[in-house]
C-alpha cells in the first residue's frame, strides 16, 4: 500500500485528499496543494523554513509524513492572512510587524518565524525577550540577525493586547 487516504483540517477549511505513504508534509502543502509560502529549505529540520503549526505547535514539515496529519489541524503562512474589502488581503498582526519594523529582507525564513511566532503569542501574551528568541531559535535568518525579529514579535504582542 503506497497511498493512504487522509482527513485534515489546513488553514480552517477540511479537506480529504489520498497522499503517497512516503511524501513529506513540506512537498504535500506545496505540491500537492498549491500553498507556496512553506518553504523547503535544508529537508533536515535544521532551518526552519518548513515550519507550520500542527494543532497550534510549530513544526518542521519536511521531517514530518503528510500521512501524520490525518485527523489534525494544520495552519500554514498563507492561513493568516484573510481575505478583506475589494480582494484585498489583511495581514495578521504578527504579518504586518514584521513588515513594519523591517523584519522582512530576503523573505525565506519569513514563513516560519512568523508562525512560529503566532505560537509563541498564541501561549503566551507577554513574552520577553529571551522568549521571543527561544521560541525563534529553530529558525535561521542569514540575513536580519534576529534583533528586526524580536522587535516585530513585540510590537505584535503590543498589538494584539
Amino acid at each position: 500500500m503506497n497511498e493512504k487516504k487522509i482527513s485534515f483540517t489546513i488553514n480552517g477549511t477540511k479537506l480529504n485528499r489520498t497522499v503517497e505513504v512516503h511524501r513529506t508534509l513540506v512537498e504535500f502543502i506545496r505540491d500537492g496543494l498549491g500553498l507556496t509560502g512553506t518553504k523547503e529549505g535544508c529537508d533536515e529540520g535544521e532551518c526552519g523554513a518548513c515550519t507550520v503549526l500542527f494543532d497550534g505547535k510549530p513544526i518542521h514539515s519536511c521531517c514530518t509524513l503528510a500521512v501524520e496529519i490525518d485527523g489534525h489541524e494544520i495552519v500554514t503562512i498563507e492561513g493568516l492572512s484573510r481575505m478583506g474589502t475589494k480582494a484585498m488581503t489583511c495581514l495578521d498582526p504578527i504579518q504586518q510587524a514584521f513588515v513594519d519594523v523591517g523584519a522582512v529582507q530576503c523573505g525565506f525564513c519569513t514563513p516560519g518565524m512568523i508562525l512560529s511566532a503566532k505560537a509563541l503569542l498564541d501561549e503566551n501574551k507577554n513574552p520577553t525577550d529571551a522568549e521571543m528568541r527561544t521560541a525563534i531559535e529553530g529558525n535561521i535568518c542569514r540575513c536580519t540577525g534576529y534583533d528586526r525579529i524580536v522587535e516585530a514579535i513585540k510590537l505584535a504582542a503590543e498589538r494584539m493586547k
